[in-house]
C-alpha cells in the first residue's frame, strides 16, 4: 500500500498516525502522573523511565523498521534527531511555566543524574564509530554496552531517590512532588498500568506507519535519509514528548515534565541498539555518515547545556525563562538551518 500509494495518500496516512501519537501521548501523561502517586515512585522516576520509554515507543518502531529495510541513516537519525527535538521541547515548556524558570522550579536530583547518564550514553556511539567494524552475532559491542549502561542508570536513579546524598535548595518557586489525594499510595495502580500499556501498543502501530511513510518520502523526493530522519520522523514521533511535557506543566507536575523529556531521551539512545540488531549488513555505527554524527554532536551539546541549567537553577532569565532554554532553542534552530543548507 505504501509503495503503490500516491504522495497525497502517504501524507494523509502520516498525518493520521501523528494524530494518534498525539492523542495517546496526552492521555498517557495523566496516567503516568497517577501511577507515580499510587506506586510512590515519584514523578521524576516514573517520568524518566515509564513515561520516557512509552512516549518513545513509536520512535523505536520507526528506527527498527528502517533498519530492517536497510536504511541505516534513517534509523540512526530518527533516534538521535528525536533527542535534539525533545530537548528543545523542554525550552518550549519553560515558556508555558511563567512563574519561574522550569529548571529552577522542578529541582530534582534524579533528573540531574539522568542528564549525566544521557551524556555518557551519547558518547558511546561516537566511540563505536572510531573503532573497527567488529560485530558479535551481527551486532556491535557498543549496542550491548548501551543496554547495560541504561539498566545500571535506572537502578542508580531509584537508589538516588530513596537515599539522596545531595538535595536541591528549596525556594518559594520550587514545586514539590506531592501525590493527589485521590491517588494516594494505598490505591492499586493495575488498571492504570493496563491502560498505559494499551496506549503503548497503539503508538507502536502508528510508529510503524510513520516509518513506512518516511521511507517512501526519502525515495520519492530524493532527499537524504538523515534529513528525513532527523527533521521529519524524529519530530513527528517526538510529538508525544511535547504534548506530555506541556500537559504535565499545566497539571503542575513539573518533575514529571522534565523527567519525561530526559528519560525519553535516555531511552531513545536504545533505538541504536534495536536498530543495530535490525540492520543485517554489519555494524550500524559504521554505516552512517557525517550528517548523522552532526546530529549526535548536536544532541550531546544540547544535553550538556541542559545539565548546566539544572545545576545552576537560574530563577528568572530573558523573557521569564532560563538562559539555557534560550540557548537550547537557538542551538536547535541553528542545527536545522545548517542541516537544510548542507542537505
Amino acid at each position: 500500500m505504501f509503495a503503490s500509494g500516491s504522495l497525497s495518500l502517504l501524507l494523509i496516512l502520516g498525518g493520521i498516525a501523528a494524530g494518534v501519537v498525539l492523542f495517546a501521548g496526552l492521555r498517557m501523561t495523566t496516567l503516568a502522573d497517577r501511577i507515580a502517586d499510587r506506586t510512590g515512585f515519584g514523578e521524576a522516576l516514573i517520568g524518566g523511565v515509564l513515561l520516557g520509554a512509552a512516549t518513545s515507543f513509536s520512535g523505536t518502531i520507526v528506527s527498527l523498521s528502517s533498519a530492517l529495510d536497510g536504511r541505516a541513516s534513517l534509523a540512526f537519525a530518527n533516534g538521535i534527531g528525536g533527542i535534539a527535538a525533545q530537548t528543545a521541547f523542554l525550552a518550549l515548556a519553560d515558556l508555558l511555566h511563567r512563574r519561574a524558570n522550569l529548571e529552577h522550579a522542578a529541582a530534582e536530583l534524579a533528573n540531574v543524574f539522568q542528564c549525566g547518564l544521557l551524556m555518557l550514553m551519547l558518547a558511546v556511539p561516537f566511540a563505536a564509530f572510531t573503532t573497527p567494524d567488529f560485530t558479535v552475532i551481527g551486532v556491535h559491542p557498543a549496542s550491548f554496552a548501551l543496554v547495560g549502561i541504561y539498566a545500571v542508570g535506572v537502578v542508580a536513579t531509584s537508589r538516588l531517590r530513596d537515599a539522596p546524598m545531595w538535595r536541591p535548595v528549596r525556594t518559594e518557586e520550587t514545586r514539590d512532588d506531592v501525590p493527589d489525594e485521590e491517588d494516594g499510595p494505598d490505591r492499586p495502580a493495575r488498571a492504570l498500568v493496563g491502560q498505559f500499556l494499551a496506549l503503548m501498543l497503539v503508538m507502536g502501530v502508528a510508529g510503524w506507519v510513520i516509518s513506512q511513510v518516511g521511507g517512501q518520502l526519502t525515495e520519492r523526493l530524493g532527499v537524504s535519509a538523515t534529513l528525513v530522519g532527523a527533521l521529519m520522523t524524529a519530530v513527528v514521533t517526538s510529538l508525544p514528548e511535547l504534548v506530555t511535557t506541556l500537559a504535565a506543566v499545566r497539571r503542575g507536575a513539573l518533575q514529571l515534565a522534565v523527567g519525561g523529556i530526559i528519560g525519553g531521551n535516555t531511552f531513545d539512545i536504545l533505538f541504536l541498539t534495536v536498530s543495530d540488531f535490525g540492520y543485517r549488513a554489519g555494524s550500524l555505527y559504521h554505516a552512517i555518515g557525517s550528517p548523522d554524527l552532526f546530529w549526535l554532536a548536536t544532541a550531546l551539546l544540547m544535553t550538556g547545556v541542559l545539565l548546566l541549567g539544572l545545576l545552576f537553577r537560574e530563577k528568572q532569565g530573558p523573557g521569564g525563562i532560563g538562559r539555557e532554554s534560550v540557548l537550547l532553542l537557538a542551538m536547535y534552530i541553528g542545527a536545522i538551518a545548517m542541516q537544510a543548507v548542507v542537505g
